[in-house]
C-alpha cells in the first residue's frame, strides 16, 4: 500500500505540473493581458501596474516565479479584485460551492441508484420505462435549461423558492436541482445496467437457492457490486460540482467559484484562473485517489501494492 501510495502521489504531482504549466501557456498565447481593457488609462500608468505586478518580465521568469509561490501555496493577487489574493477568493467562494454540491451529489447519488434499482428490479414493467423516460430527459437537458426552467416555474409562477441569491437553505433547493439533473439521469442508467449485469451472476443464483430473503439478497450481495461503476463516476463528479458549475452559479447570482472563475476568464485575471484551475486539479486527482482506495473497501480481492495492481 505505501508504494502504491508513492507512486500515485508523483502521478498527481506530474500531473498537476502539465496543468500548470499547459494553463499557464495557453493564457499568455492569447493577445492582449488582463489590463488591455483599461483603455481609460494612460500608457505609462499601464505600464506602472504590469511591472507592479511583473507582467513585464520575460515569460520564462514570471513561469519559475509562479511555481515557486504555488510550492508555498501563495496563488498571487487577484488583478480584478482589488485588494483580494486568490486564496482568499477561493476561501470565501469554495464553501458556498461545496455546501451547493453536496446537496447536489447526495440527491443524485440517493435518487439515481434507487431509481436503477427499481428499475432494474422490475423490468419490463412501466416503472423501468418511466426511470429510464425520466433519466433520459435528464440526460439530454442541459443544466442551464433545467436552471431556466426551475426558476420560471418554481420562483415565478409557483413562488415556492426565491429565484436566486444565497443566504437561506431555500436558496439551494433550484441550484441543487439544476446541478444535479444531469448525473442523477447518469447514475441511474449506470446503476440499473450494472444491476442487470450482476443480478444474471452465478452467486447471486447460489445466494437465492441458499434461501436467503430477496431483501438480503439485492442489498448485501448485489448492489454493493452493482455500485462500483457508480463510485468510479463520483470521483470527478463531486470534483466537478463541489467546485461549482459556472453556468448554474451565473444563472442564480451565486457567489460561488464557479462564478469567480467565469468572471475570471472574461477578464483575463491571470492568478485566479491559474489558482482555480489548479485547485480544481487537486480536487480531481484527489478525488479519483479517495476512488481507488474505496474499490479496496467495497472489494476485498482488490490488493494495491501487491503484484498486480
Amino acid at each position: 500500500m505505501a508504494r502504491y501510495l508513492w507512486q500515485r502521489a508523483v502521478s498527481i504531482l506530474l500531473v498537476l505540473w502539465v496543468v500548470v504549466t499547459a494553463t499557464f501557456l495557453l493564457m499568455h498565447a492569447i493577445p492582449g493581458g488582463p489590463f488591455t481593457a483599461e483603455k481609460a488609462l494612460p500608457k505609462a500608468i499601464l505600464e506602472n501596474i504590469e511591472a507592479r505586478y511583473r507582467l513585464n518580465d520575460p515569460l520564462w521568469k514570471q513561469y519559475l516565479d509562479y511555481l515557486g509561490n504555488l510550492l508555498r501555496w501563495d496563488l498571487g493577487p487577484s488583478f480584478k479584485y482589488q485588494g483580494r489574493t486568490v486564496n482568499q477568493i477561493i476561501n470565501e467562494g469554495f464553501p458556498v460551492s461545496a455546501a451547493l454540491g453536496t446537496v447536489a451529489i447526495l440527491f443524485a447519488v440517493g435518487v439515481g441508484i434507487s431509481a436503477g434499482v427499481m428499475a432494474a428490479l422490475r423490468r419490463g414493467c412501466w416503472e423501468d420505462y418511466a426511470a429510464m423516460f425520466l433519466a433520459t430527459l435528464g440526460y439530454s437537458i442541459p443544466s442551464f435549461i433545467l436552471a431556466t426552467l426551475l426558476m420560471y416555474v418554481f420562483a415565478f409562477k409557483l413562488r415556492w423558492f426565491p429565484p436566486a441569491l444565497w443566504g437561506t437553505p431555500s436558496h439551494l433547493v433550484l441550484p441543487a436541482l439544476s446541478l444535479a439533473g444531469l448525473p442523477t439521469a447518469f447514475i441511474a442508467r449506470l446503476t440499473r445496467s450494472s444491476m442487470l449485469e450482476v443480478l444474471g451472476q452465478d452467486y447471486i443464483r447460489t445466494a437465492r437457492a441458499k434461501g436467503l430473503s430477496e431483501r438480503v439478497v439485492i442489498f448485501r450481495h448485489a448492489l454493493k457490486n452493482a455500485v462500483m461503476p457508480v463510485v468510479t463516476y463520483l470521483g470527478p463528479l463531486a470534483a466537478m460540482i463541489l467546485t461549482g458549475s459556472f453556468v448554474v452559479e451565473t444563472i442564480f447570482a451565486i457567489p460561488g467559484l464557479g462564478r469567480y472563475y467565469v468572471t475570471s476568464i472574461y477578464n483575463r485575471d491571470y492568478t485566479t484562473i491559474l489558482g482555480v484551475t489548479v485547485f480544481y486539479s487537486l480536487l480531481v486527482v484527489g478525488f479519483n485517489l479517495a476512488v481507488d482506495l474505496l474499490y479496496g473497501v467495497l472489494d476485498p480481492r482488490i490488493k494495491y501494492g501487491e503484484g498486480k495492481e
